[in-house]
């Protein structure tokens, strides 16, 4: 019997621990990989069917839909994304899926200054006006984010955003795809919107002070200007479209909107959110 669920974004952060999961649960699953070569952590997970394709290539999408009825939807971060999702729903429709994961951001809106946040609310519009089924899973800022730093906290024992003193509820990428395993086994569900968070808002000085508690040794955190941050990103070889926005991100988190603690992961899923302590103690070498 194929799999019913398809997972895209496989390879990443998300899309890799949902795939884990649903392996470890024993539901058959299929994975859209741009490249076998590029699949190596999916290959040997139990249940998992591997399926080469393409945002950019509607018939490979299609190919990779025929028999599915939940879908997870996450594609590489591109300047297309926006475009590339509503093309895949459009396939999604004519392939008959019954039900859309989403995965899209804290706060997304329409009308946001931030243009991730605008691209994603574009993408459930665009889910929405099919009448399929959906889930909208709106997660804060991953913990796993801070691995990007890995080498500044390890060598230099600092890191650098533009957040200034603002909270974040963080949340863990292991409590997000549980939340996703959870909508897509789940039968007769209504659609539904999550927002996604950790079990507390924390600044970036308190990320500091976690890291230096637990590796036992000082970090600090280093509050640049966006100018600084920008050309920072740009050095280290981001595209200017995302760089732009990633800076458009860290001033929404420092204007303090997204300090809000849900309990979400706690209502979904049953267990409580990882705490920021308990990602850093469970990614420690990363950092050491």
């Amino acid at each position: 019997m194929n799999p019913s669920i398809l997972i895209t974004g496989a390879t990443g952060s998300v899309g890799l621990e949902l795939a884990k999961q649903l392996a470890a649960k024993e539901i058959p699953f299929s994975a859209l990989v741009r490249s076998l070569d590029k699949a190596e952590a999916l290959k040997h997970l139990k249940g998992v069917k591997l399926i080469v394709g393409d945002f950019n290539d509607q018939q490979s999408i299609l190919n990779a839909l025929k028999g599915i009825e939940n879908v997870f939807l996450l594609s590489n971060s591109s300047d297309e994304a926006e475009h590339l999702q509503c093309n895949f729903v459009d396939a999604a429709v004519k392939s008959g899926v019954k039900h859309i994961v989403k995965l899209s951001q804290f706060a997304a809106e329409l009308n946001s200054p931030v243009r991730f946040l605008r691209y994603h609310a574009v993408v459930e519009e665009k889910i929405k006006s099919t009448g399929l089924q959906y889930s909208f899973l709106r997660p804060n800022l991953f913990m796993q984010g801070l691995l990007g730093f890995a080498d500044a906290i390890k060598y230099q024992q600092q890191f650098f955003a533009t957040a200034g003193d603002a909270k974040i509820s963080l949340v863990d990428v292991r409590d997000i795809a549980a939340i996703a395993v959870e909508r897509l086994i789940t039968r007769n569900k209504e659609s539904e919107i999550f927002n996604i968070t950790g079990p507390e808002a924390i600044s970036h000085n308190k990320i500091a002070e976690v890291l230096s508690k637990v590796l036992q040794k000082q970090i600090n955190y280093v509050n640049v200007a966006d100018q600084e941050m920008l050309s920072a990103l740009l050095h280290f070889g981001f595209p200017e479209w995302q760089a732009e926005g990633l800076i458009e991100d860290y001033a929404h988190y420092a204007r303090g909107e997204a300090a809000i603690v849900t309990d979400t992961v706690k209502d979904v899923t049953g267990k409580l959110p990882r705490k920021f302590s308990e990602f850093v103690e469970d990614y420690k070498s990363y950092f050491e």
